[in-house]
């Protein structure tokens, strides 16, 4: 929001967030954001974008087992001075942090993956409603292929479009839905997932957040994932088989060895391993 002689007017956030902890300007340069520092639309695109372009969706940690934290301080030494990635909780959260500092009005959500089905699942992503020039925005930079590269206007029908990648939010009863365009689904649009407009508390995210990262059959748990998006390609890491998407529609899949797969992490999703975590992630396939 602005304030006289369009200064940003400070907005008042829950401190269970412990936003008041993000080093704003080491995440900024952690995600190549150099404009104004203002509550506006642009600004919101402008830092998610730089974000998903910065910052991997990873659970390197989860699939070697070990915990993984949702306080702030934790996460930006992750994400932002180690240069580590993370999953839904640590991208969002982070993100979330950045734009209380920033000035904008954030509600965090959580929301039920559907991958395509409408049957009920449990809430196990996150996502974000923003209020920026008079308008709420759904932002996400938690999903990671095929997420969000900018925010979309909560309106029924909107559509936002970067480079060949599209998507698209639909009101369906009580839930939203963030859709993309696939040939052969019913209508031509894939449901990714749903969310209601049902704030959520620290305890939420937290109780989320063990379901995710520690249930046998979470697909987090036991298996390496990795995932990231560019204007051109979709990328995706499951253990030590890629697969890459590009906006024509052409699919390449390739298996590699494990170290090839340590390298794909720094070369294909920007993730900063070090010495350990590639020990560790040589040690976890030579188990499998």
């Amino acid at each position: 929001m602005l304030g006289t002689y369009g200064l940003p007017v400070a907005v008042e956030t829950d401190p269970e967030w412990q936003s008041e902890l993000l080093d704003l300007d080491a995440y900024l340069a952690r995600i190549g954001f150099t404009g104004p520092r203002t509550p506006t639309a642009d600004t919101l695109h402008g830092v998610l974008r730089g974000h998903m372009d910065a910052i991997a969706f990873e659970n390197i940690d989860i699939a070697l087992g070990r915990p993984v934290s949702l306080d702030l301080d934790r996460i930006q030494d992750k994400l932002v001075r180690a240069g580590r990635g993370g999953y839904c909780y640590e991208n969002n959260l982070l993100l979330a942090a950045a734009l209380d500092r920033l000035g904008f009005p954030v509600t965090r959500l959580l929301a039920r993956i559907r991958q395509g089905e409408t049957r009920r699942r449990f809430r196990t992503h996150t996502v974000l409603l923003v209020r920026a020039d008079d308008q709420d925005w759904l932002a996400d930079a938690g999903y990671g292929y095929s997420g969000l590269m900018e925010a979309l206007p909560l309106r029924d029908g909107a559509v936002s479009s970067v480079a060949d990648w599209t998507w698209r939010l639909a009101a369906d009863g009580p839930d939203w839905v963030v859709r993309i365009p696939e040939e052969g689904a019913h209508d031509g649009w894939f449901d990714m997932y749903s969310f209601r407009q049902e704030p959520q508390f620290r305890i939420d995210f937290e109780a989320a957040h063990y379901l995710s990262s520690t249930r046998p059959g979470s697909p987090f748990v036991g298996q390496l994932v990795a995932q990231k998006e560019t204007e051109k390609e979709r990328r995706l890491l499951r253990d030590k088989s890629l697969e890459i998407r590009y906006a024509d529609g052409r699919v390449e899949r390739r298996e590699l060895s494990a170290a090839d797969t340590v390298c794909a992490l720094g070369e294909l999703f920007s993730i900063e391993l070090n010495d350990d975590d590639e020990r560790a992630l040589l040690r976890f396939f030579a188990a499998k």
